[in-house]
Order: C-alpha cells, then sequence, then structure tokens
C-alpha cells in the first residue's frame, strides 16, 4: 500500500521544482525591451519607463519621477548631502524667482541661459467676459518680470551682500537641493527635461587660493560619490573655455563614458573669481579692515546622475543596481502551493529580514499572493535588485535559500546558517564588480589618435574617448563640433605634458585634450 503522505510531499516537490523552472523560464520572457545594439536610445526609453522611474508629464519637456526612480534619487542625495556635511557645508533655500535686472548684472552668466529662461509676466488669472474660460488678466502686470531660476548665483550672491561684511563671516559654504527650470525643446528622461532635481552649492571666500581649492575639493566628492557609490568610473579634467559654466573662470568636471561610447558630464565645479561678489557688490572688511571683493564658486549635479547610473551598468534584461544605491537590496521571493506553506515559509524568514535590516541592508519579503513566482522574478530583475532568494518547500526541508545575483545571474543554493554571511559578501562583491566591469569598458574605449582622418576613422567606428592633440584655439574645437558633432569634453587633470601637433591645424600643442560625442 502507497504511503500518502508521502505521495502528497513527492507531489508538491514536484510542484515546487516545475514553478521554480517556469519562473526562471518568465524572466528571460515578457520584458520585451529592445536589445541595446539594435537601438540603444529606445532601450534606454523603454528602460526607464518598464522599470518604473519614471514617465512624461502632462506637460510638455517634464517628467513624473515615480516612487522607485525617486527612491534611487533619495538614495544619492542622502550619500551626498552627507558628504557634503563632512566638508563644512550647510544647507539652506532660496527663491525660485530671480528679478530680470539680477540675472543682467553679470553679463557672461545672462548671455550662457538667456535662451533657457522660463519668464513670469502676470501675477494673476481672471474668467473671460464672454464665456470661453479661465484667461490671464491683463492688469495684473508685474513691474519687474521674474525669471524662474535656471541657476541661483544671482539670488544668492544678492543675499549673500547682507550676509557678509568681514573676514569673520567666511569662507561661506552653503548648499541648496532644488529644482530649476531650463527651458529645452527636445527632451529625455532624466538627461535633459525642462525641470530637474539637482543641488547647487554656492561657496565666498577671503582670498583666491581657498575658492580654487574649494573647487576642486568638490570635484573631487563628486569623483569620489560617482566611483564609490553609484560604481561609475569618471576622468577628472578642466572645461576649455567655450564649454565653461557661463560667469566660470575655470570648470572642473567629471566624465563618464556610457555602453554606447557617447560621455556624460557627471557633475560639475566651477571658480568663479570675483565676477558675481563685484556684480552684487559683495565685499568684506580683511584683517587690516581693508574692503575687498569675495572670491565664489559653485557646484551641482542633478537627476542626470539617474541617466547615468542606468546607461553605466544595465543590460537588455533590465537596470543593473550597484547594492549602496539599490532602495531594495535584497528581495525574498516564496515558491508556496497553499496557505499552509506560505505561513511555514514566512515564518522561517521573518528573523532572516529583521536581521538583514540590523546590519543596515534593505530587504523586502514579497508575499503578494496576487502575482506569480515568474512574475515577481521577472519584476524584481527589470529593477535591477542586486540579490534575490527565492525559498520554496524543498528549501525549507533542507534548511537552504537559492540566491541569485543580478549582475551575472549566477545561482547557487546557500545554507540557511550561512545566508548573512553570503549576502553580505555579494553586497561588497557586485558593487565592485560592476564599478570593474565599466573601468574595463571605459579603458578599452580611450584611444590615442594623431591625425584628423583617424579622429574621425575612430568616432565613427569605436566611439569613446578620442585622445588627440589640439591647438588651444576655440576655433579649431567649434570646426571639430560642426564637422564631427564631437566636443572637447575635459582636459584631464592628470593629463602628462605631452609636445605635439593639432590633429586638425598642425599647429604646436603641448597636451593632449578628450574628445568624444556626448549626451
Amino acid at each position: 500500500m502507497f504511503d500518502f503522505v508521502k505521495i502528497v510531499s513527492f507531489a508538491e516537490l514536484f510542484y515546487i521544482n516545475i514553478s521554480r523552472k517556469f519562473c526562471a523560464k518568465l524572466t528571460s520572457m515578457g520584458k520585451k525591451l529592445t536589445k541595446r545594439a539594435e537601438d540603444y536610445s529606445k532601450w534606454y526609453n523603454e528602460l526607464v519607463v518598464k522599470a518604473d522611474l519614471a514617465e512624461n508629464s502632462g506637460v510638455r519637456g517634464c517628467m513624473v519621477i515615480k516612487p522607485y526612480g525617486y527612491a534611487i534619487w533619495e538614495k544619492i542625495q542622502a550619500q551626498l548631502d552627507k558628504m557634503f556635511k563632512e566638508t563644512g557645508h550647510e544647507n539652506a533655500y532660496f527663491p525660485l524667482f530671480i528679478p530680470k535686472s539680477y540675472l543682467s548684472k553679470e553679463a557672461s552668466h545672462v548671455e550662457g541661459f538667456a535662451k533657457e529662461c522660463a519668464v513670469v509676466t502676470h501675477y494673476r488669472l481672471k474668467n473671460a467676459e464672454d464665456g470661453s474660460g479661465i484667461i490671464v488678466d491683463p492688469e495684473a502686470k508685474l513691474e519687474e518680470e521674474l525669471i524662474v531660476r535656471p541657476t541661483s548665483e544671482t539670488i544668492i550672491w544678492d543675499t549673500y551682500r547682507r550676509w557678509i561684511q568681514s573676514y569673520r563671516d567666511l569662507p561661506l559654504l552653503i548648499n541648496q537641493w532644488a529644482n530649476v527650470v531650463r527651458w529645452e525643446m527636445r527632451t529625455r528622461l532624466f538627461l535633459r527635461t525642462a525641470e530637474f532635481l539637482w543641488q547647487e552649492g554656492h561657496t565666498a571666500h577671503a582670498t583666491e587660493k581657498e575658492a580654487v581649492e574649494e573647487a576642486v575639493q568638490m570635484m573631487n566628492v563628486y569623483a569620489e560619490f560617482a566611483e564609490e557609490y553609484m560604481g561609475v568610473p569618471v576622468i577628472k579634467g578642466t572645461k576649455t573655455a567655450s564649454e565653461r559654466f557661463a560667469g566660470a573662470l575655470d570648470t572642473y568636471c567629471i566624465e563618464a563614458l556610457m555602453q554606447d561610447g557617447k560621455a556624460l558630464q557627471a557633475g560639475t565645479s566651477h571658480f568663479l573669481g570675483q565676477n558675481f561678489a563685484k556684480a552684487f557688490d559683495v565685499k568684506f572688511a580683511n584683517k587690516e579692515g581693508k574692503q575687498e571683493y569675495v572670491w565664489a564658486t559653485s557646484w551641482g549635479v542633478s537627476t542626470r546622475l539617474m541617466g547615468a547610473l542606468i546607461m553605466t551598468h544595465s543590460d537588455d534584461n533590465g537596470l543593473v543596481l550597484p547594492p549602496k544605491l539599490a532602495p531594495i537590496q535584497v528581495v525574498i521571493v516564496p515558491i508556496y502551493k497553499g496557505e499552509e506553506q506560505l505561513d511555514a515559509i514566512s515564518e522561517r524568514v521573518a528573523p532572516l529580514v529583521k536581521e538583514l535590516r540590523l546590519k543596515g541592508i534593505s530587504v523586502k519579503y514579497d508575499n503578494r499572493d496576487t502575482h506569480k513566482p515568474g512574475f515577481k522574478f521577472n519584476e524584481y530583475e527589470l529593477k535591477g535588485v542586486p540579490v534575490r532568494l527565492a525559498i520554496g518547500q524543498r528549501d525549507m526541508d533542507n534548511n537552504t535559500y537559492e540566491v541569485a545575483r543580478r549582475d551575472t545571474f549566477e545561482k547557487e543554493t546557500v545554507s540557511a546558517d550561512s545566508i548573512i554571511e553570503k549576502i553580505e559578501f555579494l553586497m561588497d562583491d557586485m558593487q565592485k564588480s560592476i564599478y570593474n566591469k565599466a573601468l574595463e569598458h571605459r579603458e578599452s574605449h580611450i584611444t590615442e589618435v594623431n591625425s584628423y582622418e583617424e579622429f574621425k576613422e575612430v568616432l565613427e567606428n569605436k566611439g569613446g574617448f578620442i585622445s588627440a592633440h589640439w591647438d588651444g584655439s576655440a576655433e579649431t574645437e567649434e570646426l571639430v563640433k560642426e564637422e564631427t558633432k564631437a566636443t572637447i569634453r575635459c582636459i584631464p587633470i592628470d593629463a602628462k605634458e605631452e609636445v605635439g601637433v593639432c590633429m586638425v591645424t598642425g599647429k604646436p600643442s603641448a597636451k593632449r585634450v578628450l574628445f568624444a560625442k556626448a549626451y
């Protein structure tokens, strides 16, 4: 006579095994993302939407950042904010609206932003007399038009005039988390939108040396964040005169390389000299009692970092997120048949969830009964959750978990007794692994060339950063841009002195610069 209990147990194990295999198959189906090799731009646009990061809004050129995308931004913001405060900076907030006359006080600044400004001209609406709807009240015209901030240098320096009187008030180290508006006709989620979120630091110093040191320090802070937290290798450098921030004497930058061979400017830090201090009459009494203009910097990164994160690491199956910035670092998916099995799995998992959270690891136990395990596997792969644990009846019997890592798709069965240690190892190993993969890609896509023909051939067929001699003239820089759409991304900080000749004009050149097509 058959043992009925054994028959039921075998049937359940068979179900769990089939479910697990079916889940794995489903994971590779259903996302229907365009392949990167087919259309990189389309792949990116689809991924942002399908991974629930953001979507276009009812306002042309503006985006809605969805909860999952905003959770990543919050982690970016939290870590950067910590790093800013560790370097002595404080947060403040300044008005969204800037009087038009403020922008005109710094000529090169207004010239740089004039074509991107949104302007408020009236302060009231009213119902049309003919009943056709709401109209702008022509009687409510502002005496002075207001600019919706494209950046805050002018309003902040007008404020600093009241805050700074003496050398004792310096340095003044202020950061603002805010939104800005720069009118864009051709927009792309996270990379280029009319409104975006960012932080902008604005500092005032007693000496030129201190201000330059501040600008360099913040470039280094950005580079450390990009590499240590985002897993994105960057090249530190300075911008050419034509690529500098409007009103800056020097712009320091970090440049990253995306998988399609295009560069992305990931952060900038500007040495502003005394331009804004003179424009807004910001002086201080030095130790000898003499009046001097202060020296200034500004620096910022934006939600553009989200685009860099996506395009550096993600694959044809969805997002690949560095563990340090993943909103969910570990997801646990139960594979069960019936409420009794689910209850038993939930009881087994509860202490693990608690212990992981105590160790600072974000974990989600997905016990939804509205979705099958295969759907969940697919969802979390698409969303780039670094580590997935699956637990079914077989795992319950063997005191194990199935562990899958998102970056390499490797799976293994791990004892419950060592699961915490395994997860901690994976958090660290995956963070290093995705950085090294991105670094290897970048290093293999930096090409030295010595002629303009070679330059154009590499740009067309390989892409990436192209290291070439340049004669230092804006005319040559503009010619290359017009003919090839490549720009000088930066003059690398660590570029070695190397006497050569410009690839275009044959004129003398002291060092190589990095060209690339860019976002």
